[in-house]
């Protein structure tokens, strides 16, 4: 078994807002099939740390949500900015049995064991640059990444911790986020969000003791990533 993460997929099967209008996203459904199915194996696990589809409701993302069942392995989601189709963990995993996507997992307020690790996240947050901070939304997904990692506590392996939005960028710090990454002993730590040329100053590597990764589907190529 393997594990593998890609972030950003933007899938608009069921609406009409294509991605291959933008530079680096030609064709980009073709190539993640493609370079999926390479690599993944029916017993492999991928995490999709956000913004999955671009349908505005359960039925309009429906046909991407499809796509995704139909590729190789288990696929675990955490919602993104863009994901507007997520009200509910409950409706959203109705919705996926209902329709047999029996490969779909929700990762919110829980965690997935895998092997000697324990796979925890949320969607994170940052301010953009010039933005006042809402702190209101900051405290909430620092406080469901700690109960992600609570859980993860109880089962005694390692985390790895998947966000959508950084915790770092460029010289700027999401100190809240950060703070419980700490206090959990995270080491490992993938996000996506980053897109373009903001890409330049995405943060690949060690920062305060913690290795952090960028898996944005159009920075890694549209090649989900191979973590174990």
């Amino acid at each position: 078994m393997a594990l593998y993460a890609i972030a950003d997929l933007h899938l608009s099967l069921g609406t009409d807002k294509p991605m291959d209008i933008f530079k680096g996203w030609e064709n980009y459904v073709e190539r993640l099939e493609e370079n999926w199915m390479k690599k993944v194996l029916p017993e492999d696990t991928v995490v999709i740390p956000g913004d999955i589809s671009w349908g505005m409701t359960m039925e309009q993302a429906k046909a991407d949500f499809a796509f995704i069942h139909g590729l190789s392995g288990k696929k675990i989601i955490l919602k993104g900015n863009h994901d507007y189709w997520f009200s509910t963990k409950n409706k959203t995993e109705q919705f996926w049995a209902q329709n047999g996507f029996d490969s779909l997992y929700m990762l919110f307020n829980n965690t997935f064991v895998y092997e000697d690790y324990c796979l925890c996240g949320t969607r994170g947050w940052m301010n953009e640059k010039g933005e006042q901070a809402d702190k209101k939304v900051l405290l909430r997904e620092a406080g469901r990444l700690r109960l992600s990692l609570q859980e993860g506590e109880k089962t005694g392996k390692e985390p790895i911790v998947f966000l959508h939005y950084p915790p770092v960028y460029a010289s700027d710090e999401c100190y809240e986020i950060l703070a419980v990454l700490k206090e959990f002993g995270v080491k490992r730590c993938y996000y996506g969000h980053i897109h373009g040329y903001a890409q330049g100053y995405a943060i690949n590597g060690e920062r305060n003791g913690i290795d952090f990764r960028l898996i944005s589907g159009d920075y890694i190529q549209f090649d989900p990533v191979k973590i174990l």
